[in-house]
């Protein structure tokens, strides 16, 4: 069974950085990683997803050329690095393990962290 962790969430100002990792307990190798994200109010939605070795990536056109999503391999940790925040960007990001490469749904994840929280303030 695999567990997650994400951290580094925080409260930054528009125009600031963040940078989230995710950190697996359990096997998860040889599999698709994604981050989502879900805001007051509304349904959790696709940030990211890299696959098994980190050499293939996908995002969300709402993060695109501001989120970067990264793993070394598939022992380490996943991060999201996140620049040029801005007040919409707020909400509990979650890193999950993905069934299989490029899905957008959270149907298609699993074994998903608790969340860290992100406020970016205008």
């Amino acid at each position: 069974q695999v567990r997650l962790v994400e951290s580094g969430g925080g409260l930054v100002q528009a125009g600031g950085s963040l940078r989230l990792s995710c950190a697996a307990s359990g096997r998860t190798f040889g599999t698709a990683m994604g981050w989502f994200r879900r805001a007051p109010g509304k349904e959790r939605e696709f940030v990211a997803g890299v696959n098994w070795n980190g050499d293939s990536t996908y995002y969300a056109d709402s993060v695109k050329g501001r989120f970067t999503i990264s793993r070394d391999n598939a022992m380490k940790p996943v991060y999201l690095q996140m620049i040029s925040l801005k007040p919409e960007d707020t909400a509990v990001y979650y890193c999950a393990v993905g069934r299989f490469f490029g899905s957008r749904l959270s149907a298609d994840f699993h074994s998903w962290g608790q969340g860290t929280q992100v406020t970016v303030s205008s």
